[in-house]
């Protein structure tokens, strides 16, 4: 992306009204765009009113080749006879939002005649509009209302926000630091289909490559990030300038220095690390991969490189909103059942509920120097659990609708952590997770939500399977049968 992303507004109409008509037209949809941008985060480009299939067809090119342009939104203010748009369509490679609306709220029924009919027919147009992209199996998104109305902005701005994630996806590329841990089966997946289905490119690279940087990192560059950990975080002591331990934090600060090289140099957006494959590093990097995911990188444990590219695509969702790599890591049965979710060290502080604090434990794993990272509890409120799973034929998203709570303190737990109560129950969503063969390794975020999660998965035509509060085991079970049933005829 070479500039800031933004949206096409794409007007629908033909000549046959004169051209006083279509200025009318033209001027209307200027309206609803400036309507649209006083309201959203992601600018909304007005393209002139469209009118016959050459031009339409071009302006579908153009929107695919322009690299800022994350999607079109499409609206047929009079009647556009749909025959010419199928070229246009076929060709269309960006998301699509059909917004079908009208210029006015109310309308002013004592003045009604043809000439008003004439111009204000979208709802004889845009329904023209949804048989052709019913007839050529067109992925879009479709909302209904007035764009004054909050709940049609609203449900504008998912969109947007999962074009965001699209838009990232597609242009990522991943660096897998080794290999994954060893005869872990889910971290597995086909890095080609991933390549041809989300257009993310991941690629190995030997963990002596990484240190290499990280031994090149000079002490200039080391003494100024231990300056800003101090400026924006609780340090222990023993971490601190002059403290016993002060060295370890000096090295997680240039394993940080190196990898942020490292990652920049190449272009990457998001990698993964594992604690059985560190070559010569001496500390399992946990402070550096927390700090990196806190600035929208993608992260994966243990080579999981399926998490670390959803983790980068919601975080382009929601840039700097509380999102991070997860695990569920164990249960509380008694009264309302909730998880505990943690991971060795790499929870990003953007979830965090107040200042971290950088400290120093032994890692039971990885036979290194103990590592830095940062302490902290998780925000609290609604949010969504979201994995990825390769089941074979295809890739399948699982998310599940949570409320992250408070709980009790965890003085002995050295690893920041959240604690969140499923929907509908611990116990269906359980079941559930299970049968869908979601991962152990998630993304938890307070800033994005399902209908963003819905969106994303139709852009890139892949399989969600939603669990929620309405949601029972039986009708989830026969929702994967259908959805295999369904995806393996390509419908």
């Amino acid at each position: 992306m070479s500039g800031s992303p933004v949206c096409w507004f794409l007007t629908g109409s033909q000549g046959l009204y004169g051209p006083e008509t279509l200025d009318q037209v033209a001027d209307q949809s200027r309206t609803v765009v400036e309507g649209l941008n006083a309201a959203l985060d992601t600018t909304v480009v007005w393209k002139p009113v469209l009118t016959d299939s050459d031009a339409i067809y071009r302006l579908i090119l153009e929107a695919n080749a322009d690299p800022d342009c994350i999607g079109v939104i499409a609206w047929m203010h009079t009647f556009s006879p749909a025959k010419m748009w199928i070229r246009g369509l076929d060709a269309l490679q960006t998301p699509l939002l059909h917004l079908h609306t009208q210029a006015n709220v109310e309308l002013p029924w004592e003045s009604i005649d043809m000439d008003f009919m004439n111009l204000n027919q979208a709802a004889h147009g845009d329904r023209e509009f949804g048989y052709i992209q019913t007839r050529l199996g067109v992925a879009r998104k479709t909302v209904v209302g007035h764009v004054s109305d909050p709940a049609v902005i609203g449900r504008v701005a998912a969109w947007q926000r999962a074009a965001l994630g699209w838009s990232a996806i597609r242009n990522l590329k991943l660096a897998r630091f080794g290999d994954n841990m060893r005869n872990v089966a889910v971290t597995e997946g086909d890095k080609v289909e991933a390549e041809l289905r989300f257009g993310v490119s991941v690629n190995t690279y030997g963990v002596n490559d990484l240190v290499a940087v990280v031994d090149q990192v000079d002490d200039g560059a080391v003494d100024q990030l231990i300056t800003e950990y101090g400026d924006l975080y609780d340090l222990d002591p023993v971490l601190a300038p002059g403290g016993d331990r002060h060295e370890s934090l000096r090295y997680g600060a240039r394993i940080e220095a190196g990898m942020r090289a490292f990652l920049t140099e190449g272009g990457f957006g998001a990698f993964t690390t594992n604690f059985e494959d560190l070559g010569g590093l001496r500390q399992l990097p946990g402070l550096a991969v927390q700090r990196l995911m806190a600035d929208g990188y993608g992260f994966g444990g243990e080579g999981d490189w399926k998490t670390s590219v959803m983790l980068h695509t919601l975080k382009a969702m929601a840039p700097g909103g509380p999102t991070s790599f997860m695990e569920d890591y164990t249960y509380d049965l008694t009264g309302t059942p909730r998880i505990l979710g943690s991971h060795m060290l790499e929870v990003c502080p953007t979830i965090a509920a107040g200042r971290p604090r950088i400290e120093i434990h032994p890692l039971g794993i990885g036979d290194r120097e103990d590592p830095v990272r940062m302490v902290f509890d998780s925000v609290t409120g609604p949010a969504v659990v979201l994995g990825i799973c390769d089941v074979g034929d295809r890739f399948r998203l699982v998310a599940n609708a949570v409320t992250v709570v408070d709980h009790p303190e965890l003085p002995q737990l050295p690893v920041a952590r959240a604690v969140w109560e499923p929907q509908p129950s611990l116990a269906t969503s359980a079941e559930c997770w299970l049968e869908a063969g979601g991962p152990h390794h998630t993304v938890l975020s307070a800033a994005i939500g399902v209908e963003e999660l819905t969106d994303f998965a139709a852009m890139v035509g892949t399989e969600l399977a939603l669990i929620d509060a309405d949601t029972t085991h039986r009708a989830f079970r026969n929702e994967l049968r259908w959805n295999a049933v369904a995806y393996r005829l390509g419908l």
